[in-house]
């Protein structure tokens, strides 16, 4: 009864206002997205790195500083752009004073990034230590603060530093727990701002990058060149620039960007593309192919230039805005009438490529009509399956649901931490049924080792009970655009018969939905190999170098016990390790990696090649823990 009456007790004072920093560092997720500890590409420090980037980005698309020099020591990110430098009145207020900045005004930032004022005081409150500089017209200012509170104002002074603006700041570990940095995430990142910003030269840690070719340079990287059917098409036109070709994997792999802004989620500009490729294919060559034939394969990039973009959160992963500019084109307008004429006239011009996509084209035909008896039949077995899959423990909410006008951020952040954990055995499984987060996280589980398709074709997809449902699960059997969870864990036992089948579920991936594993969706569960404890404390280990020193650290001989395997993890420990412990190492694809060579040396037959490696490498227990000592 006493808490029916305060709650009914509401009045002016449950009314709260808070500040620009607290309100940043209450709900971080409606500024930066995922917070995490860095093992995916969209986690927050990454987020922060972006953020002050793209100011960067956008001085240099104004015409003002042709270079970025970025360092990253141990935590401590310094990003020093050569623009024109903030105002040195404005330094503190740029910061720290929300919805403060110079792109309200179009005229001073045409077709920027940044647009709300938001991203520099998201890094500023979410840093243990932020500092910025500004160097203009001989003269330098500089402010520090800590969790957003200015700390220090400096006076002006004279310098003969070159114009332009330095930030440097350190992530706060209390907001993003364990962190740390993986320099593939951030490479990436980097070649994308250079890839569309040709003649941009950024130095990361004395690593420079730069690219004179734009969107035709980041198809190079990303697909080997043995890999393609035909030379990239590359078409550039006034605030919007095509690459595209076709290479031998399944599905679609399409990179979006929206004035310099890599959208991950696609939005309605990719949209307009996927759509336009068709039409324009099918007026060519005046058949009416089935959309899925036409870009089966395909491998492409689209980027635009966009006045007052609107994306569908801070993060700038999804472009909303349906048109160009204000009273402008409709974007599918847009995009429709570029590919209508650049395309048509490249293949006009070009009739060895056109016969090539032509061919591509009618292969994927053949390959659809080949599987749709057995597609069809499948398919039902899978519905019905579904209707009792003991397979799939489901979560409440899914990546490719539609976010409620309400609550939209915070659905959205927890659309982010979707999670399906893929096992083997049913007391695995169990475990981490018992311990989920039943709104984000799903269970499918394996019964035993799944088939080696290494060289198989994609009907064994469909004939494999476990890999069609998996597909279904994962809701990937049409491409990524409805994929059902963003996080895809692997979560096997850490022993030869677990690895094995970590393995061949990547080949699973790799053979049939590489844009699985490429667009960064693939982890792998890491869980404690030893448990370490005296009456006082408990220390979890995950390597033998760690279980050493928790037991030099409890002293005494202290229990030790080895974990075989994930059933012997009881719910209630195993819930630390799939929640606020959870460690998960991403499986990333090296850029220019050629998948096929990589399925063979790893995943086909015996090769002398295999085989002299593990000759070469092998080590016995004795002498690791030699090198632990």
């Amino acid at each position: 009864m006493a808490e029916i009456v305060k709650a009914a007790n509401y009045d002016e004072s449950d009314i709260k206002s808070l500040d620009w920093r607290e309100h940043i560092r209450l709900r971080p997720g409606m500024y930066i997205g995922k917070l995490g500890d860095g093992s995916a590409a969209d986690d927050g420090i990454y987020v922060l790195m972006k953020e002050v980037m793209d100011n960067c980005i956008d001085e240099h698309m104004m015409g003002f500083g042709r270079h970025v020099d970025i360092t990253l020591k141990e935590k401590v990110v310094t990003i020093r752009d050569y623009g024109r430098g903030i105002p040195l009145g404005k330094v503190v207020d740029v910061v720290s004073k929300i919805n403060t900045g110079a792109k309200y005004d179009s005229k001073a930032f045409q077709k920027s990034v940044g647009l709300n004022g938001v991203g520099t005081k998201a890094v500023n409150a979410l840093s243990s230590y932020f500092k910025v500089t500004a160097y203009r017209e001989g003269k330098a200012k500089t402010a520090e603060f800590e969790r957003g509170i200015l700390t220090k104002e400096h006076n002006e002074v004279p310098t003969t530093e070159e114009n332009g603006t330095e930030v440097l700041f350190i992530a706060d570990d209390t907001v993003f727990r364990n962190y740390h940095y993986l320099h593939e995430y951030i490479d990436n990142q980097l070649w994308n701002y250079c890839y569309l910003n040709a003649g941009l030269v950024i130095t990361f840690n004395n690593k420079r990058y730069v690219s004179k070719n734009g969107l035709l340079d980041l198809l190079k990287r990303k697909t080997p060149e043995d890999e393609l059917r035909y030379p990239i098409i590359h078409l550039k036109g006034e605030d919007i620039e095509v690459a595209v070709s076709h290479n031998g994997d399944y599905g679609e792999d399409i990179f979006s960007f929206v004035n310099g802004q890599y959208t991950t989620q696609g939005g309605t500009h990719q949209q307009a593309f996927r759509e336009a490729y068709v039409k324009t294919i099918r007026d060519f060559f005046k058949k009416d192919y089935e959309a899925a034939d036409i870009r089966q394969s395909i491998v492409a990039a689209i980027a635009v230039r966009v006045q007052e973009p609107v994306f569908e959160s801070q993060t700038k992963t999804k472009l909303g805005s349906q048109n160009v500019s204000e009273g402008g084109k409709s974007m599918k307008n847009f995009v429709q009438e570029f590919l209508s004429k650049e395309l048509d006239n490249f293949l006009h011009k070009n009739p060895t490529t056109a016969d090539a996509i032509k061919k591509r084209i009618e292969q994927s035909e053949r390959e659809r009509k080949e599987l749709s008896g057995i597609r069809k039949l499948a398919n039902e077995r899978a519905k019905k399956a579904n209707l009792h899959n003991k397979k799939l423990r489901d979560c409440r909410i899914h990546f490719n649901d539609e976010p409620p006008v309400k609550n939209r951020e915070d659905f959205i952040l927890n659309q982010k931490n979707t999670t399906v954990f893929i096992t083997e055995g049913d007391s695995a499984s169990g475990s981490i049924t018992k311990a989920r987060n039943v709104d984000t996280q799903a269970v499918f589980s394996l019964r035993g080792k799944p088939l080696n398709c290494f060289g198989l074709t994609k009907k064994v997809v469909y004939e494999n009970e476990e890999f069609n449902l998996l597909q279904h699960a994962l809701n990937i059997e049409d491409g990524l655009e409805g994929l059902r969870y963003n996080n895809v864990v692997i979560a096997t036992d850490a022993d030869v018969d677990g690895m094995h089948i970590r393995l061949l579920i990547m080949t699973f991936f790799l053979q049939f939905f590489p844009d699985l594993i490429k667009r960064g969706h693939v982890y792998i569960l890491e869980t404690p190999l030893f448990r370490v404890r005296n009456k006082q404390e408990t220390i979890y280990c995950y390597d033998e170098a760690e279980k050493q020193a928790a037991t030099k650290k409890l002293g005494n001989k202290p229990e030790t016990t080895r974990f075989k395997g994930l059933g012997e993890i009881s719910p209630g420990e195993f819930e630390r390790f799939i929640t606020s412990d959870m460690r998960l190492q991403p499986v990333i694809l090296e850029q220019g990696d050629h998948i096929q060579h990589l399925l063979e040396y790893y995943m086909g037959k015996n090769t002398p090649q295999r085989q002299d490696f593990i000759i070469d490498n092998l080590r016995v227990e004795m002498d690791l823990v030699e090198e632990v000592n």
